[in-house]
């Protein structure tokens, strides 16, 4: 979960360049015009970011952390496992998202609800025989601890 957590604050600096990026080439003006637009261009951003970094073996903060992901037989990833690694790792964040959607709950409403999918999505990892998250195991990859000195 350290990870985790150091890689959504790594993906701050990612957000920042594709809002500045997106908002330049759309010629936007305020912040809440072309949102619709703005959010699939990030979503971009994130499944290039993450589908080059994985299928080389680590993101910035897997390293820091000595993580890295494999397939079930140890192999690095290809482009395409790690694409569907990356669209099954959404299921952290969209279920909760989408059960919030039509209720017009107030924004802390909202993250308590959100926040409270991750960790009981996190602590559901704890009952997989191999304590995988769930989208690993439906993508076929695991994380695997590397060590730095040989």
């Amino acid at each position: 979960m350290a990870c985790w957590l150091y890689e959504g604050m790594l993906l701050f600096g990612v957000v920042f360049i594709a809002g500045y990026l997106f908002s330049s080439l759309s010629q936007t003006r305020h912040a809440m015009d072309n949102r619709p637009g703005l959010q699939a261009f990030v979503f971009l951003v994130f499944a290039i970011y993450f589908v080059w970094l994985w299928s080389k073996g680590q993101t910035l903060a897997m390293k820091t952390w000595d993580i890295r992901v494999v397939t079930r037989a140890g192999q690095p990833l290809t482009q395409t496992r790690a694409l569907v690694r990356y669209l099954l790792s959404w299921l952290w964040f969209l279920p909760a998202l989408a059960a919030v959607a039509p209720f017009k709950l107030s924004a802390a409403e909202s993250v308590v609800i959100v926040v409270g999918w991750v960790l009981v999505w996190a602590l559901l990892s704890r009952f997989h025989p191999q304590r995988q998250f769930l989208h690993d195991a439906l993508a076929g990859t695991r994380l695997i601890s590397v060590s730095r000195h040989p």
